[in-house]
């Protein structure tokens, strides 16, 4: 080594030699396009997301409320009928939010809050009676969707989900029971079917059954009865319920939550039955037989209003508030509907939920004929 190359090495930097040698560049590079660190918290939504939706609920539910007070109409049987003539709004994706939000959210704060309008000694005035004729009639709506499967060529397995959904509470069983079932045992296509067509059975019932309980004269208890026990989803049992009258809508709420109440007992039957699905089998039972937190504060509610201490004027305003919520809950499930979806599918995939329909209201109105309410 020349004298010339031992100077140039002597002022050489040895960059490996260093501690923080490194080229700047690429650090500036790698630091801007590295992923987030694992803790790192996701941006938040902003709550604006849900006007759109929520504003268009809202002017609906204004409608309906202006119609039912100048011609004496059903203000939730109005809300459903202009619910459904809105449909198109929910092809625009900016809605979606807000309706879920409304047709979720305030349809299960409307059932809590319906607590104050009942109390335990209102419960326990159901009887063992009343009570031993709703079992049969939801065993009667389970095993007519059993059967309409078998009828029409399906599986038991659809059977099971459109008469799961009928006896105890539409789209919430539906979505339980489909848990159970397994993705491997029933395709989502006739999943998606028993939805829509449930939520088509329930909002035609919420609208024929008050007329025709009025047209066969009975009396509030037994129109709630009535509805209670054989209207699917909860939004439209309660709404038939208040569309007959205020007492009948109390009565078709205690009707139907304790048809709600059912879900979890019912669930373990049907596993037991059929057994698990292998993709839902590591899912715990406790979460399968969990109430749902609404039927919880409901009852909770209930509890408070049985003591006494709630004063009257609260209590209207907290009904005001429930018939509100719900109003947006029915509203917001009108618009969300898939009208188009049941007439691109066969109808033999709606036979179950037809016949199930069917069985729990003859079996209701068989139930009152025997004194059940």
């Amino acid at each position: 080594m020349t004298p010339s190359d031992n100077g140039a090495a002597k002022g050489r930097i040895d960059w490996d030699a260093l501690p923080y040698g490194g080229d700047l560049f690429g650090e500036i590079y790698l630091a801007e396009t590295a992923p987030a660190p694992v803790d790192a918290k996701p941006p938040r939504k902003p709550l604006s997301r849900f006007l759109p939706g929520l504003a268009v609920v809202g002017v609906a539910a204004g409608t309906a409320a202006w119609l039912a007070e100048h011609y004496g109409f059903p203000i939730i049987l109005l809300g459903l009928l202009i619910g459904l003539a809105l449909n198109f709004v929910a092809r625009e994706e900016t809605t979606h939010p807000g309706l879920d939000l409304a047709s979720r959210t305030c349809l299960r704060w409307g059932i809590v809050a319906l607590g104050f309008q009942v109390t335990l000694a209102q419960v326990l005035d159901l009887g063992p009676w009343p009570f031993a004729a709703l079992i049969a009639i939801m065993l009667v709506a389970f095993f007519a969707g059993v059967g309409g499967a078998a009828v029409s060529g399906q599986s038991r397995y659809a059977g099971i989900l459109a008469g799961g959904a009928t006896a105890i509470c539409g789209a919430s069983a539906a979505l339980a029971l489909y848990g159970i079932i397994g993705r491997d045992r029933l395709s989502q296509a006739q999943f998606a079917l028993t939805l829509v067509g449930v939520s088509l059975a329930s909002a035609l019932a919420m609208s024929l059954y008050p007329a025709i309980a009025g047209e066969m004269g009975l009396t509030d208890s037994q129109a709630g009865f009535l509805i209670g026990a054989s209207i699917h989803d909860v939004a439209q049992a309660i709404g038939g319920g208040f569309t007959y009258s205020d007492a009948a809508g109390s009565e078709a709420t205690i009707i139907k939550l304790s048809r709600v109440a059912l879900l979890g007992p019912a669930m373990i039957l049907v596993a037991l039955w059929i057994g698990n699905s292998a993709v839902d089998a590591r899912q715990p039972i406790w979460r399968r037989v969990t109430l749902p937190w609404f039927i919880v504060g409901f009852v909770a509610l209930m509890a408070v209003n049985s003591t006494g201490v709630v004063p009257p004027a609260v209590q209207a305003t907290l009904m005001t508030a429930s018939k509100t919520l719900l109003l947006f809950a029915v509203i917001a499930t009108a618009m969300r509907s898939d009208m188009a979806l049941i007439m691109r599918l066969g109808w033999r995939a709606a036979t179950p939920v037809v016949c199930a329909t069917l069985a729990s209201f003859l079996a209701a109105v068989a139930a009152l004929w025997l004194g059940a309410a």
